[in-house]
């Protein structure tokens, strides 16, 4: 079989890694986007290293963004994000991703979708994923995203210049309401673990967030340590998919196991000392809450942007499980510890008599263009 020669950008947003291509430059038939996106990340690989593609073997790593002129009035530019299996041979375009999204407006600018004089831009973006807004905010000379900076982001090495990301109104992404149940948290009958009280939260995208100490876990395992515990593992999954249900993005459990991008599944616990994946230690005082996050079934080395913002937004609202273990003296801001370090989310939360309403999350990321040129697939 002859292959397909696409053009298309490598870049790093955030803690991930993506393929970046123009909408001009792929079928107009969304049904054939799958099979080229599988190839060119060497997907399906069993033995999870997607070497024969530009995956890198983890699901941060194994990534495409579609980009295109918005047609809307309050946007510039259409984002698709695709979520690309390893060992599956699927690929799921229920979530966004927010480390790539702070990839897609210097995309825009350098592709020349978007006109930016030198000096401050900002990108307005459709995630046509959640349907939502985003507003990306960078300096831009001689018709380029400026790279160089003193922003340091945990788990990526170095530093560089700050990328705004502003997800607008970003309450019911997946679901289209804040709080799916209704209800700050809920009581969820688990097997093997019995009625477990799980926060599920919708924001930039659907999360599911649940006491560490409610599964026997102190909350700062470390990833590795996390893949050899299939029991707490196991767990996790069966609240995911429970939570899915319950959130009415899954109408049965199995429509749920097959959906594996949301929601998202992490487990919280109150702000401690815990070692980091660069061999350091982070002391309590540098956190206000502790995190840990699984997508697709893996442990996240460095938070997930939009789970991030989401858990911003659930430390906003009185009753879930991350406002109960979080500092009450954190203001507009959290500060979350990860494997990596600790990520810092700003959400603006109102409640008022229609419930909880979610105005904006906000945070800052760098990114940078790898290479340019072709795929195969």
């Amino acid at each position: 079989m002859t292959q397909r020669k696409i053009p298309a950008v490598f870049m790093r947003g955030g803690t991930s890694k993506a393929l970046v291509f123009h909408a001009r430059d792929l079928p107009a038939a969304r049904g054939e986007w799958d099979a080229i996106f599988l190839s060119a990340m060497g997907s399906p690989d069993p033995n999870g290293r997607q070497l024969d593609g530009m995956g890198g073997g983890v699901s941060s790593l194994s990534k495409v963004c579609v980009i295109a002129p918005s047609q809307r009035e309050d946007a510039d530019i259409d984002y698709t994000f695709a979520q690309v299996q390893v060992k599956e041979a699927r690929v799921d375009y229920g979530a966004n991703c927010g480390n790539m999204s702070s990839a897609v407006g210097p995309f825009a600018v350098e592709e020349r979708l978007v006109a930016a004089a030198d000096g401050d831009a900002t990108v307005r973006i459709f995630n046509t994923n959640t349907r939502k807004i985003i507003h990306s905010a960078f300096a831009v000379r001689d018709s380029r995203a400026v790279i160089e900076g003193a922003l340091a982001i945990p788990g990526v090495a170095g530093t560089g210049a700050p990328i705004r990301l502003d997800f607008v109104e970003p309450g019911g992404a997946t679901t289209g309401r804040l709080l799916p149940s209704g209800n700050a948290s809920d009581a969820l009958d688990i097997p093997g673990l019995g009625r477990i009280e799980v926060s599920m939260v919708d924001a930039a995208n659907a999360c599911a967030f649940v006491a560490a100490e409610a599964l026997g876990l102190k909350g700062t395992e470390m990833p590795e340590e996390l893949e050899r515990n299939a029991a707490a593992l196991e767990l996790l999954a069966a609240i995911r998919v429970h939570a899915s249900v319950a959130m009415g993005i899954a109408r049965t459990l199995d429509e749920a196991r097959a959906r594996g991008a949301v929601p998202f599944i992490g487990f919280v616990s109150a702000a401690q000392d815990a070692p980091t994946l660069s061999g350091g230690r982070m002391p309590a005082s540098d956190a206000d809450v502790t995190l840990r996050m699984i997508s697709n079934g893996q442990p996240h080395r460095a938070l997930p942007l939009t789970a991030s913002l989401c858990a911003a937004v659930a430390a906003r609202i009185e009753g879930t499980t991350i406002w109960k273990a979080a500092r009450r003296d954190c203001g507009g801001t959290l500060r979350l510890a990860m494997p990596s370090g600790v990520l810092t989310a700003g959400a603006h939360v109102l409640h008022g008599g229609s419930g909880w309403h979610a105005t904006r999350g906000s945070f800052y990321r760098t990114a940078r263009r790898l290479f340019e040129g072709y795929v195969y697939a």
